[in-house]
C-alpha cells in the first residue's frame, strides 16, 4: 500500500516574529502549494525517486537529498527505540521552488517524516516528530529554527516557545484575511539571507521588536485586525534583506496604494506577502504583482488563506 502526504507552504517570520512566528498558507483556488511525498515498502535498500515541476533544482544524486537523510534519521530513531523496520521507497513530488521563502525545505522534510511515521504505525509523538523536523531543517539553513516546519506540520499560525517539550503553540489567526503570495522566480538561500543580518542590534531596535511582537499577539487573541496589521513590521531582517529582492520596495509602495493592510518578506525571500481582508482587493493586488514583481517565468502569484490543517494524507 502507498501512503501519500502533502505538506503546505508557509510564511516564516510573518514579518513581526523573526524565527518565532510562522503561518501555513493554502491557495483559495484549491491548488496544492507545497510538496507531496509517497511511501511504500521495497526490497534491498532504501530508495528515493524525485519528480515534479521543480525537481531540476534538486541534487542529482538522491542520497544527497534531505528527504533521503530523513529516512536515515527516522530509521536510526527506530533502532534506538529497539523497533525493527523494513526498507522503504519514497517518491518526492517537488512542487515548491527551492530558495523561495515559502518553506521549500520544510515542505520536503515535514512530508517525508509524516509519511514515515504513518508507514511505521506512528511510533513517534507530534513533539518528537517536530524535534526531528527542526534537526533536519538546521542542516539546510545552518541554524535551528521552527518557524517553517511547525506551521507546515501543524497548520495555522504558530508561535515558537522556549520549551523543548512543547516547541510551538498555535495562535488565533484572521480567517477573513487573504494573503497574496508573490514568488519572483529568483532564488535566495536561507543561509545567505541570514549572513546579511548584523551580529548585534541596538537597544531601541530590540525594544521595538518586542513591542511589535507582543502587540501583534495580543491583537490576534482579541481578533483586533487593525491593531495586528499596524504592528506587522519587521525591524530585524527586512531592512537588510529588502535589497536582495529586486522590485520589493517599489511593489510594497504600490500595494499600499492599492489598499493592502500590510506586506512583508516571506521567510528569507524572495517571496513577498501582502495582506488584505477583501477578495476583490486581493485580485487587484495579484494582478499588480504579476505585472511588477515577477522576475522570471518560474515566478507565480497565489491568493491564499491560512491553512489550518498542516501536513495531511492525500489520495
Amino acid at each position: 500500500m502507498t501512503i501519500k502526504v502533502f505538506a503546505p507552504a508557509s510564511i516564516g517570520n510573518v514579518s513581526v516574529g523573526f524565527d518565532l512566528l510562522g503561518m501555513a498558507v493554502q491557495p483559495v483556488n484549491g491548488e496544492l502549494l507545497g510538496d507531496v511525498v509517497a511511501i511504500e515498502g521495497c526490497d534491498g535498500s532504501n530508495q528515493l525517486a524525485m519528480e515534479g515541476p521543480f525537481v531540476d533544482k534538486l541534487p542529482n544524486d538522491p542520497k544527497d537529498n534531505i528527504v533521503f537523510t530523513c529516512i536515515e534519521i527516522f530509521q536510526q530513531a527506530l533502532s534506538e527505540k529497539g523497533q525493527e523496520f523494513d526498507w522503504v521507497k519514497l517518491t518526492l513530488e517537488k512542487r515548491m521552488p527551492v530558495g523561495s521563502g515559502l518553506g521549500s525545505s520544510a515542505c520536503s522534510i515535514v512530508a517525508a517524516l509524516v509519511a514515515l511515521n504513518q508507514y511505521y504505525q506512528k511510533p513517534f509523538s507530534e513533539a518528537q516528530l517536530l524535534a526531528m523536523m527542526g534537526q533536519m531543517e538546521a542542516q539546510i539553513s545552518g541554524s535551528l529554527h521552527y518557524d517553517n516546519v511547525a506551521p507546515c506540520f501543524l497548520g495555522g499560525l504558530q508561535l515558537m516557545v522556549n520549551d523543548k517539550q512543547i516547541i510551538s503553540r498555535e495562535i488565533p489567526s484572521f480567517s477573513q484575511c487573504y494573503f497574496v503570495m508573490a514568488y519572483s522566480g529568483i532564488n535566495v538561500s536561507t543561509k545567505a539571507a541570514r549572513e546579511v543580518l548584523p551580529e548585534q542590534y541596538d537597544k531601541a531596535t530590540a525594544i521595538a521588536f518586542g513591542q511589535n511582537l507582543a502587540t501583534f499577539i495580543d491583537a490576534c487573541y482579541r481578533q483586533d485586525l487593525p491593531q495586528a496589521m499596524s504592528h506587522l513590521k519587521d525591524v530585524l531582517a527586512e531592512p537588510y534583506r529588502s535589497g536582495l529582492l529586486p522590485g520589493f520596495d517599489v511593489c510594497r509602495q504600490g500595494v499600499a496604494e492599492l489598499g493592502a493592510l500590510a506586506s512583508g518578506i516571506s521567510g528569507s525571500g524572495p517571496t513577498m506577502f501582502v495582506v488584505t481582508d477583501d477578495k476583490e482587493n486581493a485580485e487587484q493586488i495579484q494582478t499588480f504583482l504579476q505585472e511588477n514583481y515577477l522576475q522570471s517565468p518560474a515566478g507565480f502569484v497565489y491568493i491564499c488563506q491560512t491553512d489550518v490543517h498542516g501536513a495531511r494524507l492525500v489520495c
